[in-house]
């Protein structure tokens, strides 16, 4: 079965990685544990906020692998406690977000368990460049007259 791409035209050439991505946005998109919020600080700057009551800062791992940035909470469970009522949820999480080109982490922290993580988006300089076209100087295409000496 083949399936459509919105960048099946010939004019998008290069943007393979784009259907990939889509394709995580699709997979990272039902998770609904922790909740978060993004804002935007600043002009160039962007807070990813996840609430992470509950887990210390040896619990979670931040990482960046080719543009996802991804968010992982897992909690060591505690064989000594005995729960008469478990209202508090301790389990593993991952949360993963796709950047953009030119988003750039910088930093992260974890504040009365809210987990922030910092990124600012770097504005590239213009690095335009002059193509020169060339002619090649070919002679298939022409046609050379030929000489037949018919006195034989």
């Amino acid at each position: 079965m083949t399936r459509l791409s919105l960048f099946d035209s010939p004019l998008f050439l290069g943007f393979d990685d784009f259907e990939k991505t889509i394709d995580r946005l699709r997979k990272s998109g039902a998770e609904g544990y922790p909740p978060y919020n993004i804002e935007q600080i600043g002009e160039y700057g962007l807070r990813i906020t996840l609430a992470v009551a509950g887990f210390s800062m040896d619990d979670l791992d931040v990482e960046i692998d080719q543009n996802q940035l991804t968010i992982r909470g897992k909690q060591a469970e505690d064989k000594e406690r005995i729960y008469l009522h478990r209202g508090i949820a301790s389990r593993q999480f991952q949360r993963s977000f796709v950047l953009a080109d030119g988003i750039e982490v910088a930093g992260a922290d974890l504040d009365n368990g809210l987990l922030h993580i910092n990124l600012e988006r770097i504005i590239p300089e213009s690095n335009a460049v002059k193509i020169k076209i060339s002619q090649k100087k070919s002679n298939k295409n022409r046609l050379e007259a030929i000489d037949v000496d018919s006195s034989d």
